[in-house]
């Protein structure tokens, strides 16, 4: 035990120490920390301004003042405070007051100014009914967005008010030119809509303040109430909870096995693994670098899960996760991490260079991308047949009970328990194959072998 002890210390000072990990496990925190630094400014830049016109045909005869009316600059300015206006009211207290102490609380003014100061100056121009279309998309062709000109032709059809002979109502349809901005051509589909429905409610004789006073209900916030209390739904946590979960396990999991297969194809490729296994056997070295990436991958737990629950507890929002699921994450992070720390030590003896280990690695590769694939199905239905299942099957049944538990419907107790034990019987069978490959594979030089021939191995050896 003192010989793996202390194989396991040299591997974990060996990647901690290093820059590159220094670097590496400090870049994501200060990426964040210089985005929240750097977004005002970059909202503070104002787009660029578009000018143009768009021509109109329109087959009704009473659509134009409209759809002038919400071309104009001033409706569109109100229509951009309206949404800031729905964006700050949809801002929960807590994030609002987190911006406002830290100096950022004008964030969606700037963004609003930015809006504001771009507003498109677009004119509306009419044409004949005996209008040549064809000839009208002419002028979309020549010059750029930047230069001005036409922006795009709308064909309104006779029908788009009044009911055809069929009973249904007709639309219209739009040109644009080529490269558009997006928001440019979603104003003008915006104006379109909006004149058409004005003029079939006119026709109608219906008063369309009075239809939208009807048919518009405010949405308002729900209530999650718990066996603590009652607090205020917050629908983004709940999604993001569960990922947020199964990305620090499979982070914490993915760096800490691909530092064993790097160190172990190295040592092997300048052939320091056959002075250490001068000193040490082959299970002694296997399982002290196992150890050694353990506590790495407890490291970068330790960092991202302690900021993690930094910003919930500034944000007011530590109430939504449950602390007893840290508990769990240690222990699926165990699990997951021999089973797939196994698998890298098994690779990393087998070649010889880090490029012969790609082919090889590519199904484990593939296995660690199922959980991404299972994000949204199993939190949507945590309790679904299809979920249950997948909580069941190793290696990907921790990720998937991580799921299941930081979801808004966490699984019975027996159930995680059962998933804990089935996860430590596919660790053990990862453990046992791995040690066989590793015991055959570390002093075998030349070609390096395939899934058949790794899998010979294990039940020659």
């Amino acid at each position: 035990m003192k010989r793996v002890f202390w194989i396991a210390w040299r591997e974990f000072v060996a990647t901690v120490a290093t820059k590159g990990f220094i670097i590496g496990i400090l870049l994501t925190p200060i990426l964040i920390g210089v985005m929240i630094l750097v977004m005002p400014l970059l909202l503070d830049e104002s787009p660029p301004r578009v000018e143009g016109e768009l021509v109109v045909l329109d087959s009704t005869g009473i659509l134009m003042a409209d759809i002038a009316a919400w071309l104009e600059p001033e409706a569109v300015a109100r229509r951009a405070g309206e949404l800031a206006d729905e964006i700050d009211q949809a801002m929960p207290d807590a994030l609002r007051e987190i911006g406002e102490r830290a100096g950022q609380g004008e964030i969606t003014d700037l963004a609003l100014q930015g809006i504001l100061a771009g507003l498109p100056d677009i004119d509306v121009v009419p044409l004949r009914l005996d209008a040549d279309i064809e000839a009208e998309k002419e002028p979309l062709l020549v010059g750029s967005v930047e230069d001005g000109g036409r922006l795009a032709v709308a064909v309104i059809h006779p029908d788009a008010v009044e009911r055809d002979s069929t009973g249904g109502f007709g639309s219209y349809d739009l040109f644009v030119r080529e490269k558009l901005d997006d928001r440019i051509e979603d104003e003008i589909r915006g104006a379109l809509r909006d004149a058409i429905i004005a003029g079939r409610v006119r026709l109608s004789g219906l008063d369309r303040e009075e239809i939208e006073a009807l048919t518009t209900v405010r949405r308002v916030r729900s209530t999650t109430v718990t066996a603590e209390g009652e607090q205020e739904t917050n629908e983004v946590i709940n999604m993001l909870l569960p990922g947020a979960f199964m990305i620090l396990l499979l982070m914490a999991v993915m760096t800490s096995g691909q530092h064993i297969l790097l160190s172990t194809v190295e040592e092997k490729r300048s052939r320091v693994v056959e002075v250490l296994l001068s000193a040490v056997s082959p299970m002694q070295l296997m399982a002290g670098k196992i150890v050694g990436q353990l506590c790495v991958g407890f490291v970068m737990l330790g960092l991202y899960g302690g900021m993690a629950i930094a910003a919930l507890v500034s944000f007011a929002l530590l109430g939504f996760v449950d602390l007893s699921l840290i508990f769990y994450l240690i222990i699926f992070y165990l699990i997951s991490y021999f089973t797939l720390g196994s698998a890298m030590a098994a690779i990393g003896s087998a070649v010889n260079e880090i490029t012969e280990a790609q082919s090889l690695m590519m199904p484990v590769m593939m296995t660690m991308m199922v959980p991404w694939l299972l994000w949204l199905p199993i939190t949507r239905d945590p309790n679904g047949m299809f979920s249950i299942v997948m909580s069941f099957v190793p290696p990907i049944n921790t990720f998937v009970m991580m799921l299941r538990m930081s979801s808004i419907a966490p699984p019975p107790l027996w159930q995680v328990w059962l998933s804990i034990l089935v996860g430590i019987a596919g660790a053990y069978a990862a453990l046992w194959a791995a040690a066989k490959v590793f015991r055959v594979g570390l002093l075998m030089y030349g070609k390096p072998p395939n899934l058949p021939t790794l899998w010979r191995w294990i039940r020659q050896a």
